[in-house]
């Protein structure tokens, strides 16, 4: 087991970079502190007004896969990356999950950090050095930038799966046309014992006369009873 959370995204420093991803490495909050710390509402709300108000607060969808420590994949929609620099150079980073994603007023949850400078110093001050972390997160004139990094379309995970089922899909299409293809069996499912004109090989259909019993519909070959 690691002790690590690990994300996959593009690039918005390199222009949104869709072609390639960079993978960052997190340290869980649980190796450090033995619990999650819970974000109140109310830091979403104002790191929101700062991206309104300041061009050097930005919001970016990007996320594309987070395996956890466990190496398990989760579903992107309820996390957010946070990525910051302040005015000393020091960098900020943080994963963060949405208790319920698609609610404006949910609760999140600090899941994992870096640098290691940054683990040290909430490792010795704990919930004081969260409290002035997300402070200075949100105070504008302490940041040289900030970007939250948001999910961008579906996990890499979900796209393989759907490609691998739409892949299937094609393959039993194949197998049914090949099916429709085969001598004898015009599109059904199993070979008919239908009787055919020993001219055109076409069905005979059968007529009810005291002469003929059966007669082929496309050239008019009878048999006579």
């Amino acid at each position: 087991m690691s002790n690590f959370f690990t994300v996959f995204t593009y690039t918005p420093w390199d222009n949104l970079n869709t072609k390639i991803l960079t993978e960052v490495k997190l340290l869980s909050l649980k190796s450090i502190i033995k619990t999650f710390p819970i974000i109140e509402p109310g830091f979403f709300d104002d790191l929101l007004s700062n991206m309104y108000n300041f061009k050097h607060y930005s919001w970016v969808e990007s996320i594309k896969r987070i395996v956890g420590p466990n190496n398990e994949d989760y579903d992107i929609n309820p996390w957010n990356f946070i990525w910051g620099m302040d005015q000393k150079r020091r960098i900020f980073q943080f994963l963060i999950q949405k208790i319920e994603y698609e609610s404006k007023d949910s609760q999140a949850i600090l899941v994992a950090l870096a640098p290691p400078e940054l683990a040290k110093l909430f490792e010795a001050h704990k919930e004081g050095a969260i409290l002035r972390t997300l402070s200075l997160l949100n105070n504008p004139k302490m940041m040289k930038f900030l970007i939250v990094l948001a999910p961008r379309g579906k996990s890499i995970v979900e796209e393989q799966q759907l490609l691998q089922i739409n892949k299937k899909d094609l393959e039993k299409l194949k197998f049914i046309n090949t099916l429709k293809q085969m001598p004898n069996i015009k599109g059904q499912w199993f070979p008919t014992s239908e009787l055919k004109c020993p001219i055109c090989n076409t069905p005979l259909t059968q007529v009810y006369s005291n002469e003929v019993g059966l007669v082929c519909q496309n050239c008019g070959f009878k048999r006579v009873k």
